[in-house]
């Protein structure tokens, strides 16, 4: 088995980590990244141009003894992770199989994974557990110590509240599913104690996650507002929030018996705008558009011209040219370019203060909303269940990015824009998950207020121009021309027949 295996970073140098059999590959990449001094959670390791499970230990790997491994740079999007908890016995009543599972991203770390299974009812309780005990040792009428949580994954015990801040991905787990078992042990801590330290670690790292925040937003005074009052949903922000004020000029010039919706039609139709949106559940309003009334696309119906797609001679000059430029051997970016590259599209993301979304539904019915820069995936998430007339049943949300198609964990706390890279008008597409009843799937999705007030995509019709047309040289497809010297065959044909003979 491997005493020792040797890891090289991407500006060739080498760190060497003992190893046993039972050591896991997450542990060594944990003592190679802190050798070079990055952050191990943005990275991962290769071994033959083959990415490695981070989970297993080196006894399950393969490796053999001083094995090369290769310290590669992963996504900064986490991916999802279906995480399963099995609980104790006294703890398991009610639940199939005993276990709770739900989905993650893999930048969420366990103490957040048990707090949001304990969240879910009012009757769990995972980590502020206490109970009794003399000082002898026996459970009795004494002080209450803390019954602190211990999860075993895949053999390891994660026992202490510092193991239980490691994230999925610094385990190992960056797709597909893990299974935590879980158990209480009695700590010599009392709760007491033992509460006020994990709130004492939880405020210090939200201090950094604000001096950070600091530094890298450009609105400093109202983040530095916004990272010190607690969170709140877009409901209660805006039934606690004071309307605005109205000018006297608004005042005089608009009656007072007038809904405010019907007098921003008005206003829209003087000026000659779009229709006035719907005012939704939240404070920023929403528009719905009814579906297509025919299953063929607008763009196919529109008359064409098929010369259009013949190919010319100078398409053909143009595809040469692609080729030749891609063949060409490029420069790879320096470290320092990568991190500028980086610096500047982060700069760019924190220039967007708002983002247009539309979400599709499976028939084809949209709802459209700006969201904020701060806003999560699990605000959209929100959003999109005020809409439907089913709110309890369980659905997915995915988008395509520059990277493919990528699904939004239902829990995510990520923001739209810095963190998914969302800009501009994005198409968010809505499906049921696996556990929606067929029922469901059948019925209308959206509320009947938000079915009757949907209007149809106004779709600008592009004026026909009529240009001049020009002499092109087409291009020689190789079909055979009935106008040719000997038998209607070109040149080409010619010497394929000589071949042929010969």
């Amino acid at each position: 088995m491997a005493s020792n295996v040797v890891v090289i970073d991407t500006s060739a140098r080498r760190a060497t980590i003992k190893t046993t059999p039972g050591k896991v590959l997450s542990d060594v990449l944990q003592e190679a990244c802190s050798k070079f001094g990055v952050d191990a959670s943005r990275h991962g390791l290769k071994h033959n141009n083959k990415s490695l499970d981070l989970s297993n230990p080196i006894r399950l790997s393969g490796l053999s003894p001083g094995a090369k491994l290769e310290l590669v740079v992963l996504s900064r999007s986490p991916s999802v992770v279906s995480v399963a908890l099995q609980l104790p016995e006294d703890e398991s009543h009610g639940l199939p199989s005993g276990r709770l599972v739900e989905k993650y991203p893999s930048s969420t770390t366990l103490w957040i994974v048990l707090r949001s299974f304990e969240d879910a009812a009012p009757h769990r309780n995972y980590t502020r557990r206490g109970r009794t005990k003399t000082d002898t040792g026996h459970d009795g009428a004494g002080r209450l110590y803390h019954e602190a949580p211990v999860l075993s994954i895949m053999g390891r015990e994660l026992t202490s509240f510092t193991d239980l801040q490691k994230t999925l991905a610094q385990l190992g787990f960056n797709s597909g599913s893990v299974l935590l078992r879980m158990s209480f042990r009695v700590s010599d801590t009392p709760l007491e104690e033992a509460m006020e330290q994990i709130g004492q670690y939880f405020q210090s790292v939200q201090s950094n996650e604000e001096a950070g925040s600091h530094a890298t937003s450009s609105t400093t005074n109202k983040t530095a507002q916004d990272t010190n009052k607690p969170i709140v949903p877009e409901e209660d922000r805006s039934a606690r929030s004071p309307p605005e004020p109205v000018s006297p000029m608004q005042n005089d010039t608009l009656p007072t018996n007038m809904p405010r919706t019907q007098q921003a039609a008005d206003d829209s139709a003087s000026d000659g705008l779009p229709p006035p949106t719907i005012i939704g559940p939240g404070p920023r309003p929403v528009t719905v558009y009814r579906p297509p009334a025919s299953s063929t696309p607008r763009a196919a119906q529109q008359a064409f011209n098929e010369a259009d797609y013949e190919p010319t001679i100078r398409h053909a000059k143009q595809h040469q040219a692609r080729l030749q430029t891609a063949g060409r051997n490029k420069t790879l970016l320096s470290d320092k370019e990568l991190a500028e590259k980086e610096n500047a599209k982060a700069q760019k993301l924190a220039e967007i203060k708002d983002v247009q979304i539309r979400v599709r539904f499976p028939n084809q019915t949209m709802v459209e909303r700006t969201f904020s820069s701060l806003d999560t995936g699990r605000s959209l998430y929100d959003f999109a269940r005020e809409n439907l007339q089913n709110e309890n049943e369980p659905f997915l949300l995915s988008y395509t990015s520059a990277k493919g198609s990528c699904t939004i964990p239902p829990s995510s706390t990520e923001r739209l824009v810095p963190d998914l890279g969302m800009a501009g008008r994005t198409l968010i597409n809505f499906s049921w998950d696996e556990g929606a009843s067929v029922e469901t799937r059948t019925k209308p999705i959206l509320k009947e207020h938000l079915e009757a007030q949907a209007r149809d995509i106004e779709i600008p019709v592009i004026p026909e121009i009529d240009a001049p047309e020009e002499p092109v040289e087409k291009l020689n497809t190789g079909k055979r021309s009935g106008n040719g010297p000997s038998g209607g065959k070109s040149g080409k044909f010619k010497f394929l027949d000589k071949l042929i003979k010969k």
